[in-house]
């Protein structure tokens, strides 16, 4: 009995050594495809094998091999870091919306696991890793923001939390830029009130970020444009109290000058609120 049992396990050895260092595509096709029974491999095998596929670069590969433990072995320990794996290998490979889900049921079934901070900033990725370019849609860059702010208030002391804050003002920047762009493009058409409604915006709700002293200097161009004097000077002396060694604040103190203006508040505008925050430190 002792030399079957030996020759049982070489066999079951073999054939686990086989499944997971077979190179050919086809062995990962017939997998997918119900054509070689899953149920044979231990969890630990197939786990392998997703790692093995991941070794390949091969993400959405490795997640199927990673879901099958899921599904074959629901209650191991394995089907629990597995599914955080599903979502790891899914994003490596701009799967999203797979990697989003997979990334969400692990925060759904292990709130208060160790992993559920890194499955929260891998959500958050999703969303993120879509949005490098300023064209691109809006609601990406409000979902990752969203995301980004769960990192970092449910989970400040992961290793995660640092980064998700770089990438959440990152963001931010970015949502500002658009509204720059789309002021920069009414202000050359000479869309004077429409430009001022985006630049009021970056300057209202974005004036943390890199935009704020131009939105200010444009709108001072804008003001100046149809003649409102008083805006355009109060604009300016915002930007002078908090840029003045900017270049835009060169720009905008050229312009005045050149229109016998200076630099003070004047009026009772939306701007003179903003330069009383200022004085008082509650802008910026």
């Amino acid at each position: 009995m002792s030399g079957i049992g030996a020759r049982t396990r070489l066999f079951g050895s073999v054939l686990a050594l086989a499944f997971v260092v077979a190179c050919s595509d086809n062995s990962t096709s017939d997998a997918r495809r119900g054509l070689v029974d899953m149920e044979q491999f231990t969890p630990e095998q197939i786990f392998e094998r997703g790692e093995f596929e991941m070794a390949r670069n091969r993400g959405t590969d490795a997640a199927f091999f990673f879901s099958e433990i899921e599904r074959l072995y629901p209650y191991s320990e394995l089907a629990k870091r597995s599914l955080v794996m599903q979502a790891f290998a899914y994003h490596s490979d701009g799967a999203y919306p797979e990697a989003r889900a997979a990334a969400q049921r692990y925060i759904d079934f292990y709130p208060a696991d160790d992993d559920a901070a890194y499955a929260q900033y891998l959500l958050a990725l999703t969303y993120y890793d879509q949005i490098d370019e300023v064209g691109r849609d809006q609601g990406l860059t409000f979902q990752a923001l969203q995301e980004l702010r769960k990192v970092i208030e449910i989970y400040p002391e992961s290793e995660y939390a640092r980064s998700a804050l770089l990438k959440f003002d990152l963001a931010f920047d970015h949502l500002a830029s658009k509204e720059m762009e789309i002021g920069r493009y009414y202000l050359r058409r000479d869309h004077f009130g429409a430009a001022i409604k985006r630049f009021r915006v970056v300057v209202e709700d974005f004036q943390t970020t890199t935009h704020t002293p131009e939105a200010l200097h444009r709108l001072v161009e804008a003001y100046l444009s149809l003649g409102l004097y008083a805006e355009a000077q109060t604009a300016a002396a915002i930007l002078g109290h908090n840029f003045q060694s900017t270049e835009w604040y060169q720009d905008s103190y050229a312009l005045l000058r050149e229109n016998g203006l200076e630099a003070k508040a004047e009026g009772s505008s939306w701007l003179n609120q903003v330069y009383r925050q200022t004085l008082q430190g509650r802008w910026l």
